[in-house]
C-alpha cells in the first residue's frame, strides 16, 4: 500500500456461520487509490470476508475501519450509506425490473453516477434499458450489477467473483471496465479466481487459507511466488 492511512483497515477479523468459525483473525488493508485482490480456494473465507464487511453476518469480532469509522456492529444500510458498495457473487439484480428501473431504484442523489451517466460506460445496457433484468445474458447481468452498485456513489467497490461463468470475450470487456473505473480513482476490493484478471486489475494481492491471510504482495511478487500459488490457489490461468 502507498503511504498514508488506509481507506479500509481490517484487523483481527473473526466471523462465524452458526457454530462454524470461518474467519480466524484476518487482517488486510486497501489504500485510497488501490485495487486489492483476495485469492484462495473455495472455502478459504473470501466471500465471508465481503459479507462481514457489509454487515451481512450476525456473528463477527475484531475491527474493520472504513475511512476511520468502525464498520462492525453497524447495520448493512448504514454501511452502504458510508460508501461501501457490494457487487455480490450471484449479482442480485431484480429480474422483473427493467435495466433502467434497476438503476433508478439504487440511485442516490449524492452519487456522481446516474443512470444517464451509466449509459456511456455501459453501452450494451443502454441498448437494453427497457429489458427486464432476468432477460439479460450473464455478461449483461454482471454489467448491470456493477452499474447498480455505482449508483450508490461508492468510495470503495467490493466485487465478489465478477467473472465467474462468463465467456472469455466478456471477461475481457469486464477487465477493461474495471481498469477504467480504477483509472477514474475508484478503489476496489476484488474476489476473483482468474489470476489473469487479478494481474490485469489489482495492485496488490492477498491469499487466504482457512480464514487467514497467509501471503500478501504486489503483482510482481505474486508472479515470483510460484510455490505459494500452487499450494493455495485453484490454478485458473496461472
Amino acid at each position: 500500500m502507498n503511504g498514508g492511512a488506509p481507506l479500509l483497515d481490517v484487523a483481527g477479523l473473526h466471523a462465524w456461520y452458526g457454530k462454524s468459525h470461518i474467519l480466524h483473525g484476518l487482517s488486510l488493508e486497501v489504500g485510497a487509490a488501490e485495487t486489492v485482490a483476495l485469492l484462495g480456494r473455495n472455502g478459504a473465507g473470501k466471500t465471508t470476508t465481503m459479507r462481514a464487511l457489509c454487515g451481512l453476518l450476525p456473528s463477527v469480532r475484531g475491527s474493520a475501519r472504513f475511512g476511520g469509522t468502525e464498520l462492525l456492529g453497524r447495520p448493512p444500510h448504514a454501511i452502504a450509506r458510508s460508501g461501501l458498495s457490494l457487487v455480490p457473487e450471484h449479482r442480485g439484480i431484480f429480474a422483473s425490473l427493467t435495466v433502467e428501473e434497476n438503476l433508478r431504484i439504487a440511485h442516490r442523489r449524492s452519487s456522481r453516477w446516474s443512470p444517464e451517466a451509466a449509459w456511456a460506460m455501459f453501452p450494451a445496457l443502454a441498448d437494453r434499458r427497457r429489458t427486464p433484468g432476468g432477460k439479460l445474458s450473464g455478461g449483461e447481468q454482471q454489467m448491470l450489477a456493477i452499474a447498480r452498485a455505482l449508483m450508490l456513489g461508492p468510495r470503495l467497490l467490493l466485487l465478489d467473483e465478477p467473472t465467474e461463468g462468463l465467456a472469455p470475450v466478456i471477461v475481457e470487456r469486464l477487465v477493461a471496465l474495471l481498469r477504467n473505473l480504477k483509472a477514474g480513482g475508484l478503489p476496489m476490493l476484488l474476489v476473483e479466481q482468474n489470476l489473469d484478471v487479478c494481474r490485469a486489475v489489482a495492485d496488490r494481492h492477498a491469499i487466504l487459507d482457512e480464514g487467514r491471510v497467509i501471503w500478501a504482495g504486489d503483482t510482481a511478487a505474486l508472479a515470483a511466488a510460484g510455490g505459494v500459488v500452487s499450494r493455495h490457489l485453484t490454478l485458473e490461468h496461472a
